[in-house]
């Protein structure tokens, strides 16, 4: 699944991913992979570091992949404002929320060196400080950058 990717040096944020060989629209091009939490033990964990860099991905309403421990090569894919692909929870068949998997499909085709960028869709139903906007910026470079990574959900408010 991954054989058409790599980790470089990013211009959007410090490493990321990149296209080693052409990659189809709808292939799914890796895996999210790491240590399985709880909502409430990544809280224990990671709660007191608001620093805007994670490798958490929730993966459920239970359970969040930290890709922090034993993650693999689609932690270091970055935030884009006009993403080549989108993270999907596929959802165990047997119901078990413990073996729900995240896997990145391309949105179109990608060609050979370009970087694989994927919307986080974080969002927050509180009012988004200018700290909090600077703390999660992106910098795609997208004609459409909205300048960070947060998006509010409260009517009349706006992430930008």
């Amino acid at each position: 699944m991954s054989d058409k990717i790599a980790r470089r040096r990013s211009k959007i944020h410090g490493n990321g991913v990149f296209a080693t060989a052409p990659i189809k629209k709808g292939e799914t091009v890796v895996r999210y992979t790491g240590r399985l939490l709880t909502h409430e033990v990544a809280d224990d964990i990671y709660g007191g570091e608001d620093n805007g860099h994670t490798f958490l991905f929730i993966l459920n309403d239970t359970y969040v992949i930290d890709g922090n421990v034993r993650g693999g090569i689609a932690k270091w894919i970055n935030h884009g404002c006009a993403p080549n692909c989108e993270a999907f929870v596929i959802e165990d068949e047997g119901g078990d929320p413990k073996k729900d998997r995240v896997e990145i499909e391309a949105l179109r085709n990608i060609a050979p060196g370009e970087e694989l960028t994927y919307d986080y869709g974080i969002t927050t139903d509180e009012r988004i400080t200018d700290a909090e906007r600077a703390l999660w910026a992106c910098r795609c470079g997208a004609p459409n950058c909205t300048g960070t990574m947060l998006r509010s959900t409260r009517k009349g408010r706006s992430a930008a």
